[in-house]
């Protein structure tokens, strides 16, 4: 599949946890760093995803908001 996105993440799904709409996937993208991404439940369904497999985070934006 090919995206317009440029920040594409590869990685591991290390963590899955559903809610009641929406699931948190934690992904390891390696150097001891993970990224989590909030999807529907459907979308995890959907995708068949499992603690294990590989996937991509792909990342696209136009607002990064950092706050301290």
């Amino acid at each position: 599949m090919k995206l317009s996105a440029r920040n594409v993440l590869p990685g591991k799904v290390v963590a899955l946890t559903k809610g009641a709409t929406t699931a948190h996937v934690v992904i390891d993208i390696g150097g001891g760093r993970t990224i989590t991404s909030s999807i529907t439940n459907e979308a995890v369904d959907d995708l068949a995803l499992q603690v294990g497999d590989q996937v991509s985070a792909v990342i696209k934006s136009s607002d990064v908001i950092v706050g301290k």
